[in-house]
């Protein structure tokens, strides 16, 4: 018996063109799984040859969608500086029932998409429903696929307020968005200038183990809602503890705690599994503070590897290899 994999490049995974509405579907779908128990993940585990970076090992199970694999991938801050990409990695899918593996993917696609569709759900539930600004600092892969899901669950969003280290980066940034999402995108001079007077505030610069946070809580407009995509990095702890905290996995952010990060934040109230299953409160008020600190599940990219590897399979794209 001859046994092959399908193997998809970055390019493939992109020419499948699963639209992100799909993903933040997909991403909310496998949530609710999780927050009724009925998905396999043990929380990520992970090596750290150079400072600031790190490579995690990412298996999960999710029944539902006859779904497992493991996402191996890297986050190596000293790569920018490289002209390398900060992301990279490989996810592996395997048939449930042989173990057999079917389909070895890039996985950058994957993990940009899916974390941005992680912080749109949450924010669906916890940010106000007439949310028209948002303020985007750090203006990466995570401050593009953030603001194209914010967009998918808020479609009323009309102006974004976007703030990078480099006014470069952040002003081609402007332009893409802009013309990509039909909606006002606009350079911020300061962090300050971004997030005063937004409804929703996502931070997705680097993570750092020695951050300096500068994001303070006077800045913030009543009933905010804010992601914190890079952890504790961008925001100061008053921040967090003024906030209803949500994560996406408790048992990982505890991990997290151990290894340095989150230092004085309190402990989240629940996970997004929970929350969208409805087993934690949603927003309770229009001047509430809510917050969510995702740090990445494999069940949220196993969950749309799958849909792209039937995808790419219908479409005939990739290529079979022997194992």
């Amino acid at each position: 018996m001859s046994l092959e994999f399908l193997y998809l490049t970055r390019a493939d995974v992109e020419a499948v063109g699963m639209p992100m509405a799909d993903v933040v579907a997909a991403v909310e779908e496998v949530l609710r799984e999780k927050g009724c128990g009925r998905v396999e993940m043990p929380p990520k585990r992970g090596v750290h040859p150079m400072p600031e970076s790190a490579i995690n090992a990412m298996p999960g199970y999710v029944p539902l969608t006859k779904a497992a694999g493991i996402k191996w991938v890297t986050r190596y801050l000293p790569n920018l500086e490289k002209g390398l990409p900060y992301v990279l990695g490989l996810l592996i899918l395997n048939d449930p029932e042989t173990g057999i593996p079917v389909s070895v993917m890039d996985c950058a696609w994957i993990t940009a998409m899916r974390t941005g569709a992680a912080s749109a759900v949450a924010a669906k539930y916890l940010a106000r429903s007439d949310s028209a600004q948002i303020a985007m600092l750090a203006c990466g892969v995570q401050g593009r696929s953030n603001l194209e899901a914010m967009k998918v669950v808020f479609p009323g969003l009309r102006l974004a307020k976007a703030f990078d280290i480099r006014r470069d980066t952040a002003e081609r940034y402007a332009r893409d968005m802009a013309a990509a999402l039909d909606m006002d995108v606009e350079v911020s001079e300061t962090p300050e200038d971004a997030v005063r007077g937004a409804d929703i505030v996502v931070t997705s610069g680097p993570i750092l183990h020695e951050p300096n946070p500068v994001i303070e809580l006077a800045w913030l407009k009543e009933g905010v809602f804010l992601s914190a995509v890079d952890l504790d990095s961008y925001i100061k702890p008053e921040v967090f503890n003024a906030a209803k905290l949500y994560t996406d996995d408790l048992e990982q952010f505890l991990g997290y705690s151990r290894q340095g990060y989150f230092a004085g934040i309190h402990d989240p109230i629940g996970d997004l599994g929970e929350l969208v299953a409805g087993k934690k409160p949603a927003r309770e008020s229009s001047n509430e503070i809510a917050m969510t600190a995702n740090l990445g599940l494999a069940i949220e990219d196993i969950a749309v590897a799958a849909r792209i590897y039937s995808a790419a399979k219908a479409q005939g794209l990739g290529r079979s290899l022997p194992l």
